[in-house]
């Protein structure tokens, strides 16, 4: 089943996870959240991770995807889904040149995860701190 999936870390093109996760999936354009959300910077590995609190932050702006299951199977184990705190939502997202709104599955974490905090609330990932799986002691 195909799915789509908005991203606004590091799983964007140019950014440290994009061809681990999502190489073969269909780019559909630059989207924004309709909601507020809190985006921060956080971690030990100064990871991006959007809370589920919506009306908090700003509207997120990132990029929206065509993916299928055994791709998203694959995005899940990056993403940590499962373990504590790291899960996968529905929200709606819109383009930023304008056009019509839709649902996407995006990542997101809970506030116990997101310790310590090294950024205000983001709008705009565009932070090069994060410290990928194969660099990590």
């Amino acid at each position: 089943m195909v799915q789509k999936l908005f991203v606004f870390g590091t799983l964007k093109r140019g950014f440290p996870l994009h061809d681990e996760g999502l190489s073969g999936a269909k780019f559909l354009g630059a989207y924004r959240t309709q909601k507020r959300y809190p985006l921060l910077i956080a971690g030990p590995w100064f990871a991006p991770m959007m809370l589920n609190e919506p009306g908090v932050g700003y509207q997120i702006m990132g990029e929206l995807y065509k993916v299928g299951t055994k791709a998203l199977e694959k995005l899940d184990r990056l993403e940590s889904v499962g373990e504590p705190g790291n899960f996968r939502a529905t929200i709606e997202v819109e383009p930023i040149e304008g056009g019509f709104p839709c649902l996407a599955l995006a990542y997101m974490k809970s506030r116990e995860v997101a310790d310590p905090v090294h950024s205000d609330h983001l709008q705009l990932y565009e932070d090069r701190r994060f410290i990928p799986f194969g660099q990590r002691h």
